[in-house]
């Protein structure tokens, strides 16, 4: 059987990460993937954010094919009939270089990505799914089995990276199965429209950017948000909701995204546009008290494998893509150091993570998924009130702006009494706090 020091498994942004930074650094890196090739099974908005690929490419901006930078970021708080632009940030400072976030379409970007891979001398095979990880007989991972004849493959150490269903590790006892509660799934189309009608819709220009984050009733009370990022000549527009949510409701990922595209504030922006891709994904979104063991005797888990996802801010890839360098970090030190891959030892890679924002967002947010799943009023009577209340003070009618005042307020205790506005209060502040 062949051996190597690391193999990773997964072609996403974190086994990326850590495949490169292990290649170059001069370790024996396979690195296996399901598709067809690196992105044909992966699914994000998506954005990218700068900050954690410079760490691993410094120079990306030069080959990489991104989208758009991000100039504008708005925030629409919707109901049946209303559109609340929450905030809408735009500043000068993001259309000057280098820029911060991107949009990128995954396909592209991955295949780019694991060209730099190969570039770094990591041996990558797609098309290539992984069974199971080989054990010796105390247990110590020693490498994965393969559904290729003659597919077993011996490693130092594996790292996986194979998304957010996380079967290897379930499968070989290395963590408990995923609950639904813990698990959004995602729906998104990519709608094409000519970049001149983009840009004037969107009232950006060049390489500038929008991105829309959706939440309200377009996800009929489930825990869940919609999105709509811009990209050169295509729109990506998309809704989630937690798992759990969606089979109480029984309510399909296609009828919530069309209730999103037929909404009054959503329809004119993608007017006209054809559609050219249609795709669905889970996402771990449980956050900090849904982690699990992330490393063990001969292997490291890294990226949505992990649960890495700050569902508050919707972001992803940067807590993949400095996973999968910190676990390639780890394993780097520990050879240059002669030291086998023990769990003992690879706990290292725990206190690189704690030492990082991956783990100071994931703490710091750590009660949201409670706090929305305890209180699934939240996305829709607050972001219905508020559109109510708009309405009312922006209607002129003969009635005083204070009898205005004492309407809005009094309709809000009638739908939430002054016990239950002051408990959501105090939750959100543990919560966010």
């Amino acid at each position: 059987m062949e051996k190597f020091d690391v193999v990773v498994v997964g072609a996403g942004p974190a086994g990326n990460a850590a495949a490169y930074t292990l290649a170059r650094a001069g370790l024996s890196v396979l690195q296996l993937e399901r598709g067809e090739s690196p992105g044909t099974k992966n699914v994000q908005g998506a954005i990218l954010y700068a900050d954690a690929l410079e760490k691993i490419i410094p120079d990306f901006r030069d080959s990489a094919p991104l989208e758009r930078h991000v100039a504008e970021q708005r925030m629409w708080l919707l109901d049946e009939n209303q559109t609340c632009t929450g905030v809408s940030h735009r500043d000068a400072r993001f259309s000057q270089q280098p820029y911060n976030r991107y949009t990128i379409i995954r396909a592209r970007f991955d295949r780019w990505f694991s060209e730099q891979v190969k570039s770094a001398g990591a041996l990558v095979i797609c098309e290539t799914t992984v069974t199971g990880l080989l054990k010796d007989d105390a247990g110590k991972v020693i490498g994965v089995r393969t559904e290729r004849a003659q597919g077993d493959i011996l490693a130092d150490c594996v790292i996986l990276a194979d998304g957010a269903n996380a079967l290897l590790g379930e499968r070989a006892g290395l963590r408990p199965a995923i609950k639904a509660e813990d698990m959004a799934l995602v729906v998104k189309e990519v709608l094409f429209l000519p970049k001149e009608t983009l840009e004037a819709r969107f009232n950006i220009s060049g390489t500038q950017g929008v991105v829309i984050e959706i939440a309200g009733n377009v996800t009929h009370g489930m825990v869940g948000t919609g999105f709509l990022y811009t990209n050169k000549d295509s729109i990506a527009i998309g809704i989630g909701c937690m798992l759990g949510d969606m089979k109480r409701q029984q309510l399909t990922p296609c009828q919530l995204l069309e209730g999103l595209k037929r909404h009054s504030a959503v329809q004119p922006l993608i007017d006209g546009a054809e559609m050219k891709e249609y795709s669905a994904h889970l996402i771990p979104e449980g956050g900090y008290r849904a982690l699990p063991q992330l490393y063990g005797e001969g292997w490291l888990v890294v990226g949505d494998s992990a649960g890495f996802v700050n569902a508050v801010h919707r972001e992803g890839s940067n807590l993949a893509m400095t996973s999968g360098r910190i676990a390639a970090e780890t394993l780097i030190a520990l050879r240059q150091a002669g030291k086998p891959f023990t769990a003992a030892n690879l706990a290292g890679y725990k206190q690189g993570l704690d030492d990082s924002f991956v783990m100071a967002d994931l703490k710091k947010y750590q009660g949201v998924p409670e706090l929305l799943n305890q209180n699934p009023h939240i996305l829709d009577l607050y972001p219905r009130f508020v559109g109510d209340a708009a309405r009312e003070i922006l209607t002129v009618d003969g009635v005083p702006k204070r009898d205005k005042q004492k309407k809005i307020l009094g309709e809000l205790a009638r739908r939430r009494s002054l016990l239950g506005l002051l408990g959501d209060a105090y939750k959100f502040w543990r919560a966010f706090r």
